[in-house]
């Protein structure tokens, strides 16, 4: 376990004799320590509402429990999922490091390399199926029952929040579930860099070898991570191979399609696309209230369903962001002691969803759409009609009509004129193409992510 871990685990086992129960599983649980380097502890929440209840309501909790076990005052910097793009240092500067400058303290630990490999609590049972992820859990399920066989690799990619964590997680535990003797290992494309780090630093070859190669599964999250670290990449292509070659299961996951992944060995990449590919697309609305009424029922809460159709219509990102704002205005309406409503969602909510919705604009839609095509916003504003430039024309329009409040008419006027009802048919039009073409819901998904940055 990472120094790190250790630490805010430590720091978490003292908050838990301080907070009711759903308290901690609400705001405590789903936090994660992502780098400590002995005066500030940085750690990573689900979205920018976890953030701002940890700040505003157990600061001195937090701080109690860091002097409980470090013995002095550390400063805590919460950061969002996947906002940490600090990599590890290069391999000749840890190499030739004669020790770690990591800091240290106190706390009786079992040393272990890796992090715990399968959760339980990710399982197909409570993975909410819809029409945005089915073809990657029937993958998923396949793997489960017939592992080094049926799709190897498994490849599943998709934006971040959106589920494939959950499935690497349940197709792990479900080969557990059926053979407790196989040798499963699940862990992140980082871990495997750090473990690689370590083992070269310590003359620790051969075990790291022995750790991976007689593996029966082996399941890697954000293989992207490994881009542009060529002694990784050497190493893991090699893992793969021995693993590949004895007919052992290897599923990875990706927050892109292989092909996109930048600085990544051409060996490697055709690796990955050996096997199957699939995606998990954006859910639809039906999805996402499935989503809520299930996470809703496993903390035992009644949420009327006009609440959960306010919370999937509103929110356009991911499944975690969808679940971090029942979970706001659950313990809101705990914390208040008032009953769960379309009103109370609604007042909870209102700086969330007016802020999401204030970085959607037409014009802003047009420029990222423009930008990711290699086109000008002129193009899309013409009445050309190649392929080139029409299909962006309808996916702008698509995202106009999804993300903003602007009518059909208005939308059609900042086209350079174009009728209200071509508006309409391009938007139908995407969102059929989205179903069936995984380039094109790709595309989406990203400009959505760049727009969201801003």
């Amino acid at each position: 376990m990472k120094c790190q871990d250790t630490l805010w685990n430590s720091c978490l086992d003292y908050v838990k004799t301080k907070v009711h129960f759903d308290n901690y599983s609400t705001w405590f649980a789903p936090t994660q320590a992502r780098k400590w380097d002995s005066e500030t502890l940085i750690v990573e929440v689900p979205n920018h509402f976890y953030k701002k209840c940890l700040e505003d309501n157990y600061s001195e909790l937090i701080q109690a429990a860091l002097k409980e076990v470090v013995g002095k005052a550390v400063a805590v910097k919460y950061i969002l999922e996947g906002q940490l793009e600090e990599s590890p240092r290069s391999f000749d500067e840890v190499c030739s490091s004669p020790e770690v400058n990591a800091p240290t303290f106190e706390l009786k630990e079992k040393k272990n390399n890796l992090t715990p490999s399968v959760d339980g609590k990710f399982n197909f049972a409570n993975f909410v199926v819809g029409s945005s992820n089915q073809f990657a859990h029937a993958a998923a399920q396949a793997v489960a029952k017939n592992p080094g066989r049926a799709y190897n690799p498994l490849f599943i990619y998709s934006g971040v929040g959106l589920g494939k964590t959950h499935l690497l997680q349940a197709i792990g535990g479900a080969i557990l579930q059926q053979n407790p003797a196989a040798r499963v290992k699940y862990l992140t494309a980082e871990e495997f860099t750090v473990d690689l780090i370590e083992s070269l630093r310590n003359d620790r070859m051969p075990g790291f070898r022995s750790k991976y190669r007689p593996l029966d599964v082996l399941l890697v999250d954000d293989i992207q991570f490994i881009a542009g670290k060529e002694r990784t990449q050497e190493e893991f292509f090699f893992t793969f191979n021995a693993l590949y070659e004895s007919q052992k299961q290897v599923v990875l996951s990706s927050d892109r399609y292989p092909k996109d992944m930048h600085d990544i060995e051409e060996r490697l990449r055709s690796r990955f696309e050996s096997g199957l590919i699939t995606d998990i697309k954006l859910p639809d609305v039906e999805t996402k209230v499935a989503i809520l009424e299930h996470k809703a029922e496993f903390h035992n809460k009644i949420v009327p369903n006009d609440v959960n159709l306010f919370i999937a219509n509103n929110i356009k990102t991911n499944i975690r962001e969808l679940e971090g704002l029942l979970l706001r205005i659950i313990a809101y309406a705990s914390f208040t002691h008032k009953v769960i409503s379309l009103e109370l969602a609604k007042e909870v909510l209102k700086d969330f969803t007016y802020d999401k919705n204030r970085q959607f604009t037409v014009p802003k839609i047009l420029k990222k759409v423009a930008s990711h095509f290699h086109l000008k916003v002129a193009d899309l504003k013409s009445s050309k009609r190649s392929r080139n430039i029409s299909l962006p024309r309808q996916i702008a329009m698509y995202l106009s009509r999804e993300y903003t409040p602007t009518s059909l008419p208005e939308i059609g006027k900042q086209f350079g004129g174009k009728d209200h009802t071509t508006v309409l048919y391009s938007y139908r039009q995407i969102a059929n193409l989205i179903k069936e073409n995984n380039e094109i819901s790709h595309s989406i998904e990203t400009i959505i992510k760049q727009i969201e940055r801003g």
